[in-house]
């Protein structure tokens, strides 16, 4: 039978509601004051983006929250997103010192969240595009959050960044990709709007070689930053993957982002392919919107799996099953739906995973939700770029400082370019490159890493014309005037 949804509104709304909430701002006060405020805090290096963590948290203490903000956005414009889908627990809040003193550490993505909503919720405008502009324009292909990270950083020293999205709404992952119950859509779409504010154009429903060229895009910018993410997912080339009833877990996702919550179509029993954190977000997901049984179906053991352990323990929580060493051979009809899976034994031997035949049982679910992974888009990025250096990964970074690549006036960053990792990361990277750009824009080479400051680029070239040096002291106290 074909799948349909389970829940009403206010079921649904109560499931999918985010798993931590907001902190109240005594337990925010209380938990900042846990904060030894180190000197040299080892989570600021833990964070990919360098947010001066003691420094956003101590600001809390003293009440001044658009401070805090101000102190985290810097650093990272989607510093909202990550403080919910960050995995905290093995960065900042993993080298956290109080950790290794009480044995819980310091929540700082929590304490983040409360900064960041007080922002957003208040529709507090922290930055505004310099007065003195560059001239030069930059493209941008694809808004996820290495587009984003880097389109901000080139905004704020004074280059013009356009974003090309093919989606109808920016963001990417964030926008589209990330369990409703860590982050709604809306968190992702508020930081958009913060980086609008600098002065950058979003030109979305176009896509890149679709509806707009590459050698038009040459014509019109000095530079490109390739920050497009992966592609469709891996298939698993078994007998009746193509019913209707088995889909991709980023495109499940996207339809609880895009639809009512009780709307969204859900199996009576769901199968969940794959150990990666995607698919716990998609186990979890459907059992909160009404499947009597969601499972993780996977080939090698528990130890093997590379989802985080904090997040196996939701999925247990919430009364998902875990099936280990465990493979799919075919996905089983009846009357053209998903009646069940077959699902045969496997075994590891010095490393290598077989199939054991022979050891083939039947599995009933009416839904199958594929999270093996996302294609890399070799092909698409060969076609825009055909002198652009590739590998199985997708494209070689010529300088993993700036994200440069073998052709000077294109820079990557995100999921095309290290193959999948954090939000976080992926920012890091787009600031990386906006950085990298900077300096190719004025004319001089790039030889090693662009340090990055609060307030600009350390190492950039001066004189250009458009960077100069900032007097520190009077900006801080410009800045303090208006942080309460």
């Amino acid at each position: 039978m074909p799948i349909s949804p389970r829940l009403g509104a206010e079921a649904a709304a109560a499931n999918m509601a985010e798993i931590a909430p907001r902190y109240t701002p005594q337990e925010a006060v209380i938990e900042a004051n846990r904060c030894l405020f180190c000197f040299d805090a080892p989570c600021i290096q833990a964070c990919p983006t360098g947010i001066d963590i003691p420094s956003f948290i101590k600001k809390i203490v003293n009440g001044n929250l658009t401070g805090s903000a101000r102190t985290i956005l810097s650093a990272n414009i989607l510093g909202a997103s990550c403080a919910r889908v960050c995995p905290t627990e093995v960065l900042c809040e993993g080298a956290c010192v109080v950790l290794d003193r009480e044995g819980d550490p310091v929540k700082i993505g929590r304490l983040q969240r409360y900064a960041t909503d007080h922002v957003i919720e208040k529709n507090i405008q922290l930055f505004q595009a310099p007065a003195k502009k560059s001239g030069k324009r930059v493209a941008i292909i694809g808004g996820g959050p290495a587009g984003l990270g880097c389109a901000t950083e080139l905004a704020q020293l004074g280059h013009q960044a356009v974003v090309f999205e093919k989606k109808p709404q920016p963001g990417g992952l964030n926008t589209y990709g990330i369990a409703y119950y860590k982050m709604a859509p809306q968190v992702s779409l508020a930081e958009v709007e913060m980086v609008k504010s600098l002065g950058v154009e979003f030109r979305c429903g176009v896509e890149v070689g679709k509806d707009v060229s590459i050698n038009q895009i040459e014509k019109e910018f000095d530079a490109i930053l390739i920050g497009l993410g992966l592609g469709g997912g891996t298939r698993m080339n078994i007998p009746g993957e193509d019913l209707p009833e088995v889909i991709e877990a980023l495109d499940f996702i996207e339809r609880i982002h895009t639809q009512p919550l009780h709307q969204v179509a859900v199996g009576q029993r769901v199968a969940v392919i794959g150990g990666g954190n995607t698919a716990i977000d998609a186990v979890t997901q459907a059992k909160r919107l009404g499947a009597a049984r969601a499972a993780i179906i996977y080939r090698r053991s528990q130890q093997e799996m590379p989802a985080y352990e904090f997040e196996q323990e939701l999925a247990k929580t919430d009364g998902c099953e875990f099936l280990f060493q465990l493979a799919p051979v075919e996905v089983v009809a009846q009357s053209g739906h998903v009646a069940g899976l077959k699902l045969a034994r496997t075994a590891s031997t010095n490393g290598k995973l077989q199939v054991l035949a022979g050891t083939e049982v039947l599995e009933p679910f009416d839904m199958v939700i594929k999270a093996i992974g996302e294609q890399k888009q070799v092909g698409l990025l060969k076609k825009l770029f055909p002198a652009l250096e590739l590998d199985k990964r997708g494209v070689v970074v010529n300088n993993r400082d700036t994200g440069q690549t073998n052709l000077p006036h294109v820079f990557t960053g995100g999921d095309c370019a290290n193959g999948g990792k954090e939000v976080v990361n992926a920012v890091a990277e787009g600031k990386k490159a906006a950085r990298g750009i900077h300096v190719f824009l004025a004319g001089q080479k790039i030889t090693g890493p662009v340090q990055p400051s609060r307030y600009g680029v350390k190492g950039a070239p001066i004189g250009s014309g458009f960077y100069r040096p900032i007097d520190l002291p009077a900006l801080e106290a410009e800045y303090a005037k208006h942080d309460k």
